[in-house]
């Protein structure tokens, strides 16, 4: 936690920043003491398990910054809003676009500043700072998780005003980037763009905490129709098909970019468990299986043969950790029918990878087509009732920010009035159990019937709270600051990677 935000904190206590929190029974004067109780931690229940997510895009400023050009004590400031949105919502996860068009959020030797913080590509936040680095300590300071969303093709979208920085693969590599529409796409079926991916991935996965790396369904682009209305515009990858060809390559074209895609999935899931085996690695793909898969009377757009995404394929291999297919239609809506998908993708499933479906909250707006708030509850529902303990993600962050129709009072009111942790992925290996020991807490007055509790040890907690004979679950990273009032007991446990929850502690309040 930084510093300044520490001071912020604690101002309300009257302490320091720079001093030790008090503990509680040592020069605190009359305030409650903190005494171990073995026998506390076999009475909280077990803790929930429910992915709860929402994306934060960059791109465009759809989510974060709210617009190009703020200072950058304006951009924590809307971190610190969004975070604490996502706390009160009890989210468990937040996952951040970090690279939308080959640019960076993010210190990077490898790519340049994205435009949608300066509003210039390639210019450093002033003074600086690192967002990433913000993001991920903030995140982990209320208890949730950060995973980091990159785009793995797209150089350039259809939006962007600024003019290209010369750290820019298009500048650096024009060979590698195409003009496909009003975009620009570095070319999957070029070795060197697909290295370029993979390096600007891994140096990420090294010098930042992130607890998952995901990638949305932007393979090969979405088709554009070309100027006569009729007919698609195909992909100007002629160069790297010709040399494959002359090189004796016996694949169809069509087949020939699925294997591309392929192998860089296939290459970021390797890449994750050389490199940090807890991290997990999610994908966003469109939320229709291939043709030939689809339950009756399931219809729409194949990302098999559009995109060139073997979804099926990734999910037979186990090429990831979780899935998180954009089910973006209502639950009526029976070409693309919300229930219906969800068992497909299931049904697909033959590692037991997490399938954690996206939802499209942000359909909850002011304009006569909107979703009513009931739709994304009921989603939620049913969700539950044919996958319990799975998860969800909204997109996006916006919607639930701007408590769009009272959605965010409805969610905490009823699906979210529980804190739930993260669903465990058991085939991945655990940074260590060592790391999860939990120290005793301080505990310090922090206001009228209030207590901040101090937590030692790992970076990120689950706090049970005991009043009378409630149990109240809490997400926490290295403070929390809780009602006091028949506050009478805590169980602490310290969380982990990939939803590993470490062994309770618990104390009797005195």
């Amino acid at each position: 936690m930084s510093l300044q935000r520490r001071s912020l904190l604690l101002a309300g206590a009257g302490l320091s920043a720079c001093a030790p929190l008090p503990r509680v029974g040592v020069g605190v004067g009359s305030g409650p003491k903190l005494v171990a109780e073995a026998a506390l931690p076999a009475l909280a229940p077990p803790a929930p398990r429910e992915f709860r997510a929402a994306w934060v895009a960059t791109v465009a400023n759809i989510d974060w910054p709210s617009r190009k050009g703020l200072s950058s004590a304006e951009q924590q400031a809307e971190v610190l809003a969004i975070l604490d949105k996502a706390a009160a919502l009890k989210l468990n996860a937040i996952i951040l676009q970090v690279r939308s068009s080959a640019d960076a959020i993010y210190a990077s030797e490898l790519e340049p500043w994205s435009e949608y913080l300066s509003g210039t590509q390639g210019q450093a936040p002033e003074p600086f700072y690192d967002p990433l680095e913000f993001w991920v300590s903030e995140a982990h300071s209320r208890g949730m998780e950060l995973h980091a969303w990159f785009n793995p093709f797209r150089a350039r979208q259809s939006g962007a005003k600024s003019a290209t920085a010369p750290l820019h693969l298009s500048r650096r590599q024009p060979g590698l980037v195409k003009s496909y529409g009003d975009q620009q796409w570095i070319d999957p079926g070029e070795p060197a763009a697909a290295a370029h991916t993979l390096a600007v991935i891994a140096d990420v996965l090294r010098r930042y905490d992130i607890d998952a790396v995901h990638i949305d369904d932007y393979f090969y682009p979405y088709p554009v129709v070309e100027a006569n209305g009729k007919q698609e515009l195909d992909f100007p990858d002629e160069q790297a098909w010709a040399r494959y060809v002359q090189a004796g390559g016996s694949l169809e074209r069509a087949d020939w970019r699925r294997s591309h895609v392929d192998r860089l999935v296939q290459d970021i899931y390797q890449l994750l468990r050389q490199t940090k085996p807890w991290v997990r690695f999610g994908i966003s793909p469109f939320g229709l299986p291939k043709p030939a898969l689809r339950p009756a009377g399931i219809a729409g757009f194949s990302q098999y043969d559009k995109l060139y995404a073997d979804v099926e394929r990734w999910l037979s291999e186990g090429w990831l950790d979780y899935l998180a297919p954009q089910l973006y239609w209502p639950i009526a809506q029976k070409p693309q029918a919300f229930g219906v998908l969800l068992e497909a993708w299931h049904g697909l499933n033959p590692q037991g990878r997490h399938i954690w479906p996206g939802l499209f909250t942000s359909k909850v707006t002011d304009k006569a087509d909107s979703w009513p708030v009931q739709e994304v509850l009921q989603q939620i529902a049913l969700l539950r009732q044919q996958r319990p303990g799975s998860g969800h993600a909204h997109f996006s962050m916006v919607a639930l920010l701007q408590n769009r129709r009272g959605l965010s009072d409805a969610l905490m009111a009823g699906p979210y009035a529980e804190a739930a942790l993260v669903p465990a992925s058991p085939w991945l290996r655990a940074q260590g159990m060592a790391a999860l020991a939990v120290a005793e807490p301080r505990l310090t007055v922090a206001g009228e019937q209030q207590l901040q509790i101090q937590l030692g040890g790992a970076q990120r907690h689950a706090v049970w709270l005991l009043y009378g004979e409630r149990w109240e679950l809490r997400l926490a990273g290295e403070h929390l600051t809780v009602v006091s009032t028949g506050l009478s007991g805590l169980v602490v446990s310290a969380l982990g990677p990939n939803g590993l929850e470490g062994p309770r502690l618990g104390w009797r309040l005195q």
